[in-house]
């Protein structure tokens, strides 16, 4: 057993001192005194049984404070020890939000799909670092590597379009996702990189930034999101917004040219269930355990000492009730 903050433990001179005043008071500051011809009708063998049991709600008292003390200092055992698979991949999905992923060919529409099957995504990936990368006509990072679920899946729900200028710039965002990982020491390195349009902005080219991706070993994953033919896609008319079915435009030569160079796979996604079944492929290939870790395993042993000074204190206070009633 140790305490988590053994520093506390010094209070436990508290108890001490009312210990001590109350042995002054008893000792010298409460001699009672009265005048007699004599003292034989007090005089007796031994001490009264109320003599004692009048100080043990004070001796219950300290009793308490002193187990009080021992749980703020926080009680732990690690006896046992737990052996986890960590993994040691670190992922960064980069997300195309021009307002092209605003079409509704997925439910409701390409950008919220993303978002939900991603943070699915996440939450299967408990060991490993993972980072979020917006992308339109420029692109920056959303949320850098870390092992946070709950900060990821919150700064994934705030992925929407129209935070940054309006295109398609894939090289500048596989760049960026590149460049939240090249001082990364991890067993794998991977970007999942996620568009529906062809490259039409940025100051990198897709193809340079490939070749990044590959001269640091980092393998890249293409998805392109978009069913095939059209899809509809909210527009703003003289007579209000309305739906209309415009023709979807995938590079996926160039998808698939950067997933080769770099050792990973295209996916094409044309509704929300293959979106899916990409993701669960993406996460099954990306399995491969490589080393492992040994955690010790804490139990937390206040709760026992709680329960002993809440016994204590309904002790006391019982008898105090008790010795009042005495005459």
């Amino acid at each position: 057993m140790f305490f988590e903050y053994p520093k506390l433990l010094w209070l436990l001179l508290l108890p001490l001192l009312l210990v001590a005043h109350y042995l002054y008071l008893e000792l010298c500051g409460r001699k009672p005194h009265m005048r007699v011809s004599k003292v034989t009708p007090w005089k007796v063998t031994g001490m009264s049984p109320l003599a004692v049991i009048r100080h043990l709600p004070f001796a219950f008292r300290i009793a308490a404070l002193c187990l009080i003390v021992v749980c703020l200092a926080r009680p732990r055992s690690s006896s046992q020890m737990e052996r986890v698979d960590s993994e040691g991949i670190d992922i960064v999905l980069a997300m195309d939000v021009s307002t092209s992923m605003l079409a509704r060919d997925f439910t409701p529409d390409r950008i919220s799909a993303a978002k939900d099957i991603a943070i699915e995504f996440i939450s299967s990936r408990p060991s490993d670092r993972i980072g979020i990368v917006v992308f339109a006509g420029e692109s920056y990072t959303q949320c850098p590597l870390t092992t946070d679920r709950s900060t990821l899946i919150n700064m994934m729900k705030e992925v929407q379009t129209d935070l940054i200028e309006d295109g398609t710039a894939i090289g500048n965002g596989l760049a960026t996702a590149v460049a939240r990982m090249m001082d990364s020491d991890a067993k794998s390195r991977v970007v999942i990189l996620l568009t529906d349009g062809v490259n039409n902005r940025g100051e990198i080219a897709p193809e340079t930034a490939a070749e990044i991706a590959k001269t640091y070993g980092i393998r890249v994953y293409t998805i392109g999101v978009g069913a095939n033919g059209t899809a509809p896609y909210p527009v703003m008319t003289p007579w209000g917004p309305d739906v209309q079915n415009v023709e979807v435009e995938i590079d996926e030569t160039l998808l698939q040219n950067i997933a080769d160079a770099t050792g990973g796979r295209y996916f094409r996604a044309t509704d929300n269930t293959k979106l899916s079944e990409i993701y669960s492929e993406i996460n099954k290939m990306e399995k491969a355990r490589t080393t492992i870790d040994s955690f010790p395993v804490y139990k937390e042993l206040f709760g026992r000492y709680a329960v002993a000074a809440l016994i204590l204190l309904l002790l006391e206070l019982a008898l105090r009730a008790i010795l009042r009633r005495l005459p």
